[in-house]
């Protein structure tokens, strides 16, 4: 029994192309080996299949190398963004699906004309609604429930982006600009599916601008909260991107309208800002504190109405004087913030209830705060540690239900510790 020769054969396992693969395996099917024969045949046999299963797996793996020694049947896509080369995690680019689909524009259409308030607006459609997130499935809108999907809806694009697709729709801004219906986008272009994340601007969360409210398609169904500026993985890569076709404000202007000035406001004053001004606070809940008007001399109507709504932000000091600056202007341009608050709902009937500090939520404190805090969780169904009470003495049940209430907003950690800061008694008294 002779050996079977090889001289004709070259294996070239190093080579993933389709046309090595085949030879190989031809090569190693040819070779004559019996039962009973010589044990280097069947040594050598077994040696070329290991080979040729070797190069069928470096086929899998090895397309860079394929495509520089010339067997490869197509050049590989280069990752520009718009065409990864890697996996999508948002689901494909791609038009419309399901029974919405014929309801917004069109694939390949032009991306429709929006404002602020019809982006917030359809950004809630889903919270209300509790879209569970799938990167799969499509809601009924036609639009992917997944981070993108959600965006694409919001900004009314007609089509379904993924994180690597968005920021051709919008304008690249700096996070001091941000208004309601922007976006803050993180895309990893060497690894798309970790960590790209987008999220809808809502408004600033407090007036250090540390936190804002975010609008996010994330697991397990969307959902609205307070987040830190940027996001809580990943801070310094988001960027700040204003939709193009987003109308009642320019690119980088920080505001709907530019803020006027501070002379232009405040005892003396008589412009077409004051009365400006006092429109935009009736529409923000501050219709009661004008007997007439408004109007364009300056009165203690326009000063109670805006330092109502400057509290309504959990602003105290000198940011709730009453007189308007350029982020108080800037939030009531944009449709951001938070409405003052109705007449009797906690405080004194003009106002919103301002945090009074951290000093009275403490051991041995006993005040009106802690009986007003206390009486807000029970409103709020965070009663469940109260014995008897609540009282004006601070107690381990006052803080054990400002414990769950924080819990319940999804806060861990030092967030949830039981003791209140400015945020937390924002939403208490919201």
């Amino acid at each position: 029994m002779t050996v079977p020769v090889f001289e004709e054969y070259e294996p070239a396992i190093d080579c993933g192309c389709a046309g090595c693969a085949v030879r190989r395996r031809s090569a190693a099917r040819a070779l004559p080996v019996r039962r009973g024969g010589h044990p280097a045949a069947h040594g050598a046999r077994r040696a070329l299949v290991l080979a040729t299963a070797a190069g069928v797996v470096l086929s899998c793996g090895a397309a860079g190398a394929a495509a520089a020694a010339g067997h490869a049947p197509r050049a590989p896509r280069a990752d520009d963004g718009s065409d990864p080369a890697t996996a999508n995690p948002q689901g494909e680019k791609g038009p419309l699906r399901g029974t919405g689909a014929s309801g917004p524009p069109s694939a390949g259409a032009a991306a429709p004309k929006t404002n602020r308030a019809d982006i917030i607006a359809r950004a809630k459609t889903w919270v209300a609604a509790k879209v569970p997130y799938s990167m799969e499935k499509y809601w009924s809108d036609g639009y992917r429930q997944d981070c993108s999907g959600y965006v694409s809806m919001a900004w009314n694009l007609g089509t379904n982006e993924w994180t690597g697709s968005l920021a051709a729709y919008g304008t690249r801004i700096a996070r001091a600009d941000l208004q309601p219906g922007d976006i803050l986008l993180f895309h990893n272009p060497a690894d798309p599916a970790k960590g790209s994340h987008v999220t809808i601007f809502g408004g600033w969360a407090n007036s250090a601008r540390t936190q804002y409210v975010a609008y996010e398609q994330a697991r397990p169904r969307t959902r609205k909260q307070s987040t830190p500026l940027a996001y809580w993985n990943n801070s310094d890569r988001y960027v700040a991107y204003r939709y193009k076709g987003v109308t009642g404000g320019s690119p980088g202007s920080g505001s709907s309208t530019a803020f006027p000035g501070a002379k232009q406001f405040g005892p003396g004053a008589n412009n077409k800002y004051v009365t400006q001004l006092g429109r935009m606070l009736v529409q923000r809940g501050g219709k009661r504190f004008y007997a007439v008007g408004p109007g364009p001399v300056w009165g203690t109507a326009d000063k109670r109405a805006t330092q109502a709504f400057q509290q309504a932000q959990g602003w105290k000091g000198k940011e709730a004087d009453g007189l308007p600056g350029p982020h108080t202007w800037r939030l009531l341009t944009s449709g951001g913030g938070r409405n003052i608050a109705a007449a009797g709902a906690g405080g004194s009937p003009n106002t919103a209830v301002a945090f009074p500090g951290r000093g009275y939520f403490k051991p041995g404190q006993s005040n009106s705060h802690v009986d007003r805090l206390g009486k807000q969780l029970v409103k709020k169904g965070y009663g469940k540690h109260y014995v008897s009470g609540p009282d004006p003495r601070w107690t381990e049940a006052d803080r054990r239900n400002v414990e769950a209430f924080q819990r319940a907003q999804g806060w861990r950690g030092g967030a949830a510790d039981g003791y209140p800061g400015p945020e937390t008694w924002r939403r208490l008294f919201a």
